[in-house]
């Protein structure tokens, strides 16, 4: 256990036996011989006592000196100690937002009973959320996204180092066939396109990765987009000298942060080879300043780079808030089987903060308005490879309007599973300013909401369930009044 953690156990502990037996540190330091500041020090986990003066304070306060000296903490402040002993403080990426790990510490020193009340509350959600370390590792990663609006200019500048010692140009689409050639001449690498089907269990596996014989097995379903990608984020790994690292794509697994952030720094690297920075701005530029939208022209310049819509709709996560200063935006994937009633909303982010549509943990019903699942609809009826459809959504009850692009695929991987991805971004004046198009009276404008549970949309067709918890808050809203009203009456 870290020494520091040791220091604040023995404070809490001598803390709290003090203040139960009514004593000031005043009162501690008369009866011990210890000076007050000292004693204050040792409260706060600043300082550890030698051993005779912890046989001074275990006489004087009558208390084992076993127990004094024990990691184990009084019920009352055992969240505290579950924490310190979990580690837990060096596994979350504090750095990451300017968090010095003694701060933290401090403040569980200064305030101890609040913070275990706080502690307490938070495992007990992650309990009801089933919110395991795997969940917190990502949440953390999103956050980190967020704060820095999902752009990373050193990896930009990266990928621009890697073209030029390999003699890439990234005005041309980079192909599977010359980032093979770097994997195998550069980085001894071994591609093996036959022994991963031989495995029922990895069908939906696309790569693994055996780093003893440096040896990437690929999947037999790849196409030429998601094989180019796949290379991209190999290179990233040895390019960027990560050795901590992910060895299946998707992943299965992972063992602490630092391999989280390793695995999305290397799929940046990657979007940012397959789709360049600047051509893709260039061409994005160039629709905006279109009057009307041109759904052909979307489609044609997603195809230009990659057949896979995720990819292309993340890079927008990176590019739009830096080049374009539209910052405040969504992203969402969703998933959904052929025949069921369920969606699954698998991956969001959101910039600045989140917006209006989210995810909920509460199995509720989401809004059928939401061209995000229109367009799985529509590719299951029409068993087309790509269907997209863009809208504004209009949420009422928040008084805000998105402009959303959402396209949905068959998955490649899953039998009947089709997926949409979707970009959302806030219509404000910023967007009006660099959106041209937003005024095409041929895009279609919808009211929406959340979930139907929540949802004051009246007359809506596409209704799954009535607005029960809506209704209930309501009621009590009501009920409210009427109380109030009561008590100004009769006071």
């Amino acid at each position: 256990m870290e020494e520091e953690y040791i220091k604040l156990i023995f404070g809490l502990k001598l803390k709290q036996i003090r203040t139960d037996k009514n004593l000031s540190l005043f009162g501690l330091s008369k009866i011990t011989g210890l000076s007050k500041s000292y004693l204050n020090e040792i409260e706060k986990g600043k300082k550890y006592p030698k051993t005779d003066k912890i046989i001074t304070l275990s006489n004087k306060l009558d208390i084992p000196y076993d127990k004094l000296v024990s990691l184990k903490l009084d019920k009352n402040l055992a969240p505290i100690g579950e924490i310190l002993q979990s580690k837990i403080l060096k596994e979350i990426p504090l750095d990451l937002f300017g968090i010095k790990e003694s701060n933290l510490i401090d403040i569980i020193a200064n305030a101890p009973d609040k913070v275990n009340a706080f502690i307490t509350t938070i495992i007990e959600i992650a309990k009801h959320y089933n919110f395991g370390k795997e969940s917190f590792y990502l949440s953390s990663l999103r956050s980190y996204q967020q704060a820095n609006y999902n752009y990373f200019e050193a990896l930009e500048q990266k990928v621009i180092g890697f073209c030029k010692a390999y003699h890439i140009n990234l005005r041309k689409p980079v192909s599977a066939q010359e980032l093979e050639e770097i994997l195998v001449e550069e980085y001894d690498y071994t591609i093996n396109n036959e022994d991963l089907k031989k495995h029922e269990e990895l069908l939906d596996l696309r790569s693994v990765f055996a780093p003893k014989t440096k040896t990437l097995l690929l999947s037999s379903n790849i196409d030429e987009a998601q094989r180019t990608f796949i290379y991209a984020k190999e290179i990233a790994y040895n390019y960027l000298k990560y050795e901590l690292r992910l060895y299946t794509f998707p992943w299965i697994k992972f063992e602490n942060f630092e391999e989280v952030l390793n695995n999305f720094y290397a799929s940046y690297f990657a979007g940012a080879l397959v789709l360049p920075r600047d051509v893709m701005t260039e061409q994005l530029t160039s629709l905006f300043n279109k009057d009307t939208f041109n759904k052909a022209t979307f489609i044609k310049t997603i195809s230009s780079y990659t057949n896979s819509p995720e990819t292309f709709y993340q890079r927008l996560t990176n590019l739009l808030p830096k080049d374009f200063n539209i910052q405040s935006l969504f992203f969402l994937r969703f998933t959904h089987e052929a025949r069921s009633t369920n969606y699954y909303l698998t991956k969001e982010l959101h910039l600045p903060n989140q917006q209006s549509p989210h995810a909920n943990e509460t199995n509720e019903h989401y809004c059928r308005r939401w061209v995000s699942l229109r367009v799985i609809e529509t590719i299951i009826k029409t068993k087309k490879n790509h269907v997209f459809d863009l809208q504004i959504s209009e949420y009422p009850n928040d008084d805000l309007s998105y402009l959303v692009l959402s396209s949905a695929t068959k998955d490649p991987f899953k039998e009947k599973k089709y997926r949409s991805i979707s970009i959302g971004l806030l219509i404000d004046k910023q967007l009006k300013k660099k959106i041209k198009f937003l005024g095409d009276k041929k895009i279609k404008t919808q009211a929406v909401g959340i979930t139907c549970e929540r949802c004051a949309i009246k007359d809506c067709n596409e209704r799954k369930v009535p607005p029960k918890i809506l209704e209930k808050k309501n009621q009590n809203k009501t009920i409210e009044n009427v109380v109030s009203e009561l008590t100004k009456q009769f006071s």
